[in-house]
C-alpha cells in the first residue's frame, strides 16, 4: 500500500508534522517494501489553498492512505473524493505511525479534524 505520512524531516525516524496541507515534508511510503520518497511541500507557506493542493498531490502520487495529526475541511474533501483513507491524531515518528497502521491500531476518520486555515497558526 502507498501511504503518505506528514513529516518534519526526510527520514523514517523524523517526527510527525501535525499539519497536512502545511506540513514540511510528505513521506510517501510503500508499506510492502518500506521504500520511501521524501517530497518537500511547496505549498507549506501558501496564503491559501494548501490543503486542496496537498490533497491533489496525494492523488497524483497514487497514495491510498494519509497519516497525519490534523486535516482541514478542504483537504478532507479532496482526499475523500479521491478515495484516500485518512487517519488523524497521529504523533511520534513516521516509523511509529507506519507501525501503528501495520498493527491495525489506527481508525479512519469520517470528517475534518481541524478548522479551515488552522495550519497557518502553527
Amino acid at each position: 500500500m502507498r501511504v503518505c505520512v506528514t513529516s518534519s524531516g526526510k527520514e523514517l525516524s523524523s517526527p510527525i508534522d501535525p499539519r497536512f496541507g502545511r506540513c514540511t515534508v510528505f513521506m510517501i511510503v510503500d508499506t510492502e517494501t518500506m521504500q520511501f520518497e521524501a517530497v518537500d511541500n511547496p505549498a507549506m507557506g501558501a496564503r491559501g489553498g494548501a490543503g486542496t493542493w496537498a490533497g491533489q498531490l496525494m492523488n497524483e502520487h497514487k497514495v491510498e492512505a494519509v497519516l497525519t495529526g490534523n486535516v482541514g475541511p478542504n483537504a478532507f474533501n479532496v482526499l475523500q473524493a479521491a478515495g484516500i483513507t485518512i487517519y488523524t491524531g497521529i504523533s511520534g515518528t513516521v516509523q511509529d505511525a507506519l507501525g501503528q497502521l501495520r498493527d491495525g491500531a489506527l481508525s479512519a476518520v469520517g470528517g475534518p479534524s481541524a478548522a479551515p486555515h488552522s495550519g497557518m497558526r502553527q
